[in-house]
């Protein structure tokens, strides 16, 4: 089996990146379990793993390979094992997040991918608060956003919900669809070039895994029915996975994520009405509270601005000066580790040039 690397989003950058590389082969990472891969080379699917230098080399779980990550193999083929893993190619675009739990270390959930599309649906799951989250990550991602509420079906207040978000999504398109009725498919392909690698995300039961088979035209990824509790919709993806589309694009199905802490995040971007309207203060450092010629409490009593919005924004502000703290800290750590390796590197050599002055 000889596969077409062009149709997984091979490109010419990565080819002359590759080509530095003598007696290794190119490939594209397609899943991930834990320590496990799958990469396609143009031999087709094999399993693979990290190299030990590479995982020695990685100052934080963000350096090691991903799903959608172009990698340097020892091998296009399974026999004599797994493949091994010893470089991973500059990456496009990566959309990460904060691991889940105490550990202040990110976590890549795709990379080199074009579009992000943030699934929501618009019955029980509809959260105004995470889609600013969402947005946050993908914006500082390398990659476009764009909204697709889903389970339009179930929605009696289409309009209001559309209006809500309009608020939140400035610059970011929005696509509404349904499985029961296949509306929205149409303008949801039109989104995905051939040659182009996209990512769904989203909570879990919002129907990302419906819309790529939709996409794929078969049943290939496992769907959950709704609860009729909580009207959502059960999880199914477990881990990440790089599908080709029929019509020549590329997909990333991610599991869905009940913690979304910021790594790092685009506040700007998702927020640049709030920043406009507190850049009109009458103080620089104006705390938006109490303080005279305030113009962010101004718009929030005149209803241009909604108190919740402000809420949000100040809370992901707060995650993004702590991140950026633990981002500094991996950073001091990382040179330590590099100049403790030089410094060993160094006294070798001294130890070196002392023995052979006293022969």
């Amino acid at each position: 089996m000889t596969v077409n690397l062009n149709d997984y989003g091979l490109s010419e950058r990565l080819v002359r990146e590759a080509a530095v590389y003598e007696g290794l082969y190119l490939a594209r990472v397609s899943e991930q379990h834990r320590d496990l891969y799958k990469v396609i080379g143009e031999g087709g699917e094999i399993q693979a793993r990290s190299s030990g230098k590479l995982g020695h080399a990685a100052a934080d779980p963000t350096e090691f390979p991903a799903v959608g990550d172009w990698v340097m193999v020892d091998r296009l083929e399974d026999r004599g094992g797994s493949a091994v893993i010893h470089h991973v190619l500059p990456r496009q675009s990566a959309l990460i997040r904060q691991s889940a739990g105490r550990e202040s270390t990110g976590q890549i959930i795709a990379a080199n991918i074009d579009t992000i599309f943030i699934c929501m649906s618009l019955n029980e799951d509809f959260n105004l608060r995470r889609l600013e989250r969402y947005l946050t990550i993908a914006w500082d991602s390398g990659a476009s956003p764009v909204a697709v509420l889903t389970k339009a079906d179930l929605c009696t207040d289409l309009s209001e919900k559309l209006s809500e978000i309009a608020v939140v999504s400035v610059g970011v398109p929005v696509l509404t669809c349904s499985a029961q009725d296949g509306s929205g498919f149409d303008e949801l392909r039109s989104q995905i070039k051939p040659g182009e690698t996209v990512a769904f995300v989203g909570s879990s039961g919002v129907g990302k895994s419906t819309l790529i088979n939709r996409l794929l035209g078969q049943e290939r990824l496992a769907t959950g029915d709704i609860r009729e509790a909580d009207g959502r919709g059960r999880h199914t993806t477990t881990h990440r996975q790089l599908l080709r589309l029929p019509d020549g694009g590329i997909v990333i199905d991610t599991p869905g994520m009940r913690e979304l802490q910021l790594y790092t995040g685009d506040l700007s971007r998702t927020f640049e009405d709030v920043e406009e309207i507190a850049a009109l203060c009458r103080f620089a450092d104006c705390s938006h509270r109490a303080e005279p010629g305030c113009a962010v409490q101004e718009a929030i009593r005149s209803g241009k601005l909604s108190k919740e919005r402000l809420d949000s924004y100040e809370k992901l502000q707060r995650e993004a000066k702590y991140a950026e703290l633990r981002g500094r800290q991996r950073e001091n750590e990382k040179f330590r580790r590099m100049m403790g390796g030089k410094n060993a590197v160094k006294q070798r050599r001294k130890q070196e040039r002392a023995r052979g002055r006293g022969r």
